[in-house]
């Protein structure tokens, strides 16, 4: 069973790889062959706030698949009422009660990016976004649109592609020289250390000396090795 279920995750990714109109993009999480955790992405849907963007999506493969679905959560902080701005998780039921062994992690990922287009405020994972989004519509958009460009890498000004916003020079310039000092490491792998007491700046040597990887700016799993040359040299300073 287990080799019937690695052969169809492979299968389904050279799929995507064959695939170049979609843009879709699927590979293993970490610089290894672990098919059953990888790291799924997607351009913004053109006419949102979104377009332009890339949109990355954690990606696990149960032992049961693909008779349960993947879990997926959003790398990428993205500002949508089904998105949790917090943590990524997402609101869709073809990711759980309307799940069927003929959907795959492309149309997964395809969903996940027409979930972008089609956001559903009256059920929400993030009710914060949610109540933005339907009693102020245009101010939803300007955040949504200002998180593409922070975060997700969606260009600055608005060029007639129809999300209908333009983006706070000032806010953005303000959350660029805040995540400067995190020098290319992911935020939340920093603030991990941070909240035990150690400063942004102090973690970001530690992991300078450590060798850890930057990883593009995504979270990952530190080693056991780095973990512990982080720690030595954060507890010996």
């Amino acid at each position: 069973m287990a080799s019937n279920r690695l052969r169809r995750i492979g299968k389904e990714i050279a799929d995507i790889h064959a695939d170049s109109h979609s843009q879709i993009k699927a590979e293993p999480f970490y610089s290894n062959d672990d098919v059953t955790h990888l790291r799924g992405s997607f351009p913004g849907p053109p006419g949102t706030p979104y377009e332009g963007g890339t949109y990355n999506i954690e990606i696990k493969i149960p032992t049961d698949y693909p008779f349960r679905p993947p879990t997926m959560k959003f790398e990428t902080k993205v500002w949508h009422p089904n998105i949790s701005s917090q943590t990524g998780a997402i609101c869709l039921d073809t990711l759980s009660s309307a799940w069927s062994p003929v959907l795959t992690i492309k149309s997964s990922l395809l969903s996940l990016q027409s979930l972008l287009s089609t956001p559903e405020p009256k059920d929400p994972q993030d009710a914060e976004v949610a109540n933005m989004l339907l009693k102020t519509p245009k101010e939803f958009e300007r955040v949504a649109r200002n998180w593409a460009v922070i975060y997700a890498g969606a260009p600055t000004s608005d060029d007639g592609n129809g999300s209908g916003s333009t983006v706070d020079e000032v806010q953005l310039g303000a959350v660029k020289d805040s995540l400067a000092k995190y020098d290319g490491y992911n935020k939340d792998l920093i603030d991990r250390f941070g909240s035990m007491g150690f400063d942004v700046e102090r973690v970001v040597a530690a992991f300078r000396f450590a060798g850890a990887d930057q990883n593009g700016g995504q979270d990952y799993e530190l080693t056991e090795g780095q973990m512990g040359d982080i720690t030595t040299r954060l507890l010996g300073e």
